[in-house]
């Protein structure tokens, strides 16, 4: 079995300093934006901002609320004030209890006609309650208020991303050891869900077996297909690892390939390198893109490429930015994202190849560095 990437200590965690610099530029940036604040609910932004993840996300308001002039607030329930104050990030806790108006208690934090960003994992029922208590209020989803708050991490942000990918580079190397003819694609992806947890991840997100014609399908869904000698087989998985995510994709073969699957497979090499090469400061996220496809396209093989080329990855697996077309955001230094090239024929196989990479102030770096070869496997 491949060696466990080393987990975090207890040193490496974020500091409280970290956290306060995230919530003051969150403030601020709001502020920019013309925005009275920010308001922060259980999911990815909450934990980002102030480290803080409830128990459960539940019918329990809890809100961070977020102000160019005003301190830190973090309205819990009661029952749930002691796990609150346990969060590396320094905000300043109120409690609601049980018979109580949390959304009254809400609006005393909040500017009766203010119009704040909020996070997009809030729920219906909060943001409703909160427009009854405060009608004047409007809000706009962090998603567009904020686009590029979370997108570029910062240097331990990016060993957090670097280790999560070794993890799943380890797991792709132990699953090729593994027999693929005659079980299913679920058994495939079980395996590989075994493997992240065994390699440190927390939390499996995906693990995507399409085999034979099923790789054909960008959007397919792992099945019950039986493998075959003679299939190409598409591995797309990944997860969370110590709160940052993972995404690998490979393509492998069970028995030797022909000359043709080899072919496409280097197409695809040079489709995903190339766009990898493209990948410098200043550079627009949608030409990255334009270069994975026009290396697909002079190789005969136009409008079978994957629908983009990547996405951003942090701590949720799918964010800003978006390597597509029409994506103008140039890259920056510190911007996290997967970078997938693939070629497609409906009815036969597919071929797809991607990484997690990281923007410098040089060129782009590869997070994820297991082979990019055509394996073999059994």
């Amino acid at each position: 079995m491949t060696e466990t990437p080393a987990a975090f200590t207890e040193q490496d965690h974020f500091t409280e300093q970290d956290y306060a610099l995230r919530m003051d530029r969150a403030a601020r940036e709001a502020a920019v934006v013309g925005l009275a604040g920010l308001l922060a609910t259980p999911g990815p932004d909450l934990m980002w901002l102030c480290g803080y993840r409830p128990a459960a996300a539940t019918e329990h308001l809890t809100l961070l609320v977020l102000t160019a002039d005003s301190e830190p607030r973090l309205l819990v329930p009661a029952s749930e004030r002691p796990d609150a104050e346990g969060a590396p990030g320094a905000v300043r806790i109120s409690a609601w209890k049980d018979g109580q108006d949390p959304y009254a208690a809400a609006a005393g934090l909040l500017r009766p006609h203010g119009r704040y960003g909020v996070s997009d994992s809030t729920w219906a029922l909060h943001l409703l309650g909160l427009q009854e208590v405060l009608p004047l209020t409007t809000y706009r989803p962090l998603s567009t208020a904020l686009p590029m708050l979370r997108v570029v991490k910062d240097e331990h942000e990016v060993a957090r991303l670097a280790a999560a990918g070794a993890a799943a580079d380890a797991a792709y190397d132990d699953v090729l050891s593994l027999r693929f003819a005659g079980r299913r694609e679920t058994d495939v992806a079980a395996d590989l869900g075994r493997l992240l947890r065994e390699h440190g991840h927390g939390r499996v997100d995906f693990t995507v077996v399409g085999s034979g014609p099923d790789g054909a399908d960008p959007h397919h869904r792992t099945g019950r297909r039986t493998l075959t000698a003679g299939d190409m087989v598409v591995l797309d998985f990944g997860g969370h690892r110590d709160g940052y995510g993972s995404g690998i994709t490979r393509t492998v073969h069970v028995g030797e390939p022909t000359a043709e699957e080899r072919r496409v497979h280097e197409i695809v090499q040079d489709a995903q390198q190339a766009a990898f090469e493209a990948v410098r400061p200043d550079v627009p996220c949608q030409d990255v893109d334009r270069v994975a496809r026009t290396v697909i396209t002079d190789a005969g093989y136009g409008g079978r490429g994957a629908p983009r080329t990547g996405h951003g990855i942090g701590v949720t697996t799918h964010e800003a930015p978006h390597l597509a077309e029409g994506e103008e955001q140039p890259l920056l230094p510190g911007m996290c994202f997967s970078l997938v090239a693939g070629i497609h024929l409906p009815g036969r196989f597919g071929v797809r190849l991607g990484d997690v990479v990281t923007c410098t102030e040089t060129g782009g770096r590869r997070l994820n560095t297991a082979s990019r070869e055509l394996a073999v496997v059994k």
